[in-house]
């Protein structure tokens, strides 16, 4: 079943509220060798101006993975998962990720595109804190392999 076209524009409901923990942000941190020491230590973080530890730029990704699952699971999306290739990954800040934040996402599917057999899914995570102020928008394409 190919991507279904008609995906393009559609507006998913809101995820839960994530809570933003001090230690998720401490673990992702050295996932991905993020050093500075405001991604560790409180201390460095409120002297920076901070109110806790900051999530390096692409924490982000740990409150978009819940609206991809969003799109991988709708029924009529045609999205085989084991045919999908993470193409690119962008990210916006309006301001940094700090532990405490309560964040929630709603992801919009910006485009839909077919190149041969294949498709090129363009998905927009947009990420508000719970006041609804936008903190990041996390871009995702995803590249669905066509039949063979």
């Amino acid at each position: 079943m190919p991507v279904n076209p008609e995906l393009q524009g559609r507006v998913f409901p809101p995820t839960e509220p994530y809570l933003v923990g001090r230690e998720k942000i401490r673990e992702f941190s050295r996932a991905v060798f993020a050093t500075n020491p405001i991604n560790h230590d409180v201390a460095a973080a409120r002297a920076a101006g901070y109110a806790d530890v900051v999530g390096p730029p692409t924490f982000a990704i740990v409150i978009q993975e819940a609206t991809l699952a969003q799109l991988l699971a709708e029924p009529d999306a045609g999205i085989d998962f084991s045919r999908v290739v993470h193409g690119e990954q962008r990210f916006s800040h309006s301001r940094p990720i700090v532990a405490g934040d309560t964040l929630t996402a709603t992801l919009t599917v910006a485009s839909v595109k077919t190149l041969g057999a294949n498709a090129m899914v363009t998905a927009e995570s947009s990420v508000v804190d719970d006041t609804g102020a936008h903190v990041v928008t996390a871009t995702s394409i995803l590249v669905v392999r066509g039949d063979e």
